[in-house]
């Protein structure tokens, strides 16, 4: 079954956009990419966006890099909304309930991974029980606002193991 990841770029000081959703910043904040970053694309059978996510700030809008992984990732995804739009888009199904919106993305991704994209549907995998893993790459840039890439919550305390061999902040949910 295919493992749900949270990834996400993220300023020093815990934003993954800044104010008003901006993400233009990561264009001008990116460093190289690592070969675990690299071969994440590859790696992903369907994206779980959120709706806010699918609707938002693309920083390689009418480029070529327009779209997830900057432009490198062509496959399936699933939105959860509670606002599905009226008309269908190609390659992507639109979901409102959590739960369902995970087994469809499973579905679809076979034996790869789930990449949850926006910071509220992983929180809200979070607190269902319904994460693998979480992966951050953090800029050398303090956007001091925007959206976190986790909020306070009443979570408590969540046990995270390192992923040996990744050279990233890559963990594991402990179980």
């Amino acid at each position: 079954m295919a493992a749900l990841l949270y990834s996400a770029t993220m300023s020093l000081d815990g934003f993954i956009a800044g104010p008003g959703g901006d993400m233009g910043w990561l264009n001008r904040h990116l460093g190289p990419p690592s070969p675990a970053l690299e071969a994440l694309p590859s790696q992903t059978g369907c994206l779980l966006i959120g709706g806010r996510t699918f609707r938002g700030d693309d920083p390689n809008a009418g480029t070529d890099s327009e779209g997830a992984f900057e432009g490198e990732y062509a496959g399936p995804s699933v939105v959860l909304t509670r606002t599905p739009p009226a008309e269908s888009v190609p390659g992507v199904e639109f979901e409102t309930d959590l739960v369902r919106a995970v087994e469809r993305s499973r579905e679809l991704a076979g034996e790869r991974y789930v990449n949850v994209l926006g910071a509220a549907t992983a929180q809200a995998c979070l607190r269902a029980g319904l994460l693998d893993e979480i992966l951050l790459c953090v800029t050398p840039v303090l956007l001091g606002g925007g959206t976190r890439a986790f909020e306070p919550n009443d979570l408590g305390e969540v046990g995270l193991e390192p992923l040996p061999d990744t050279g990233e902040l890559w963990f594991r949910m402990r179980r």
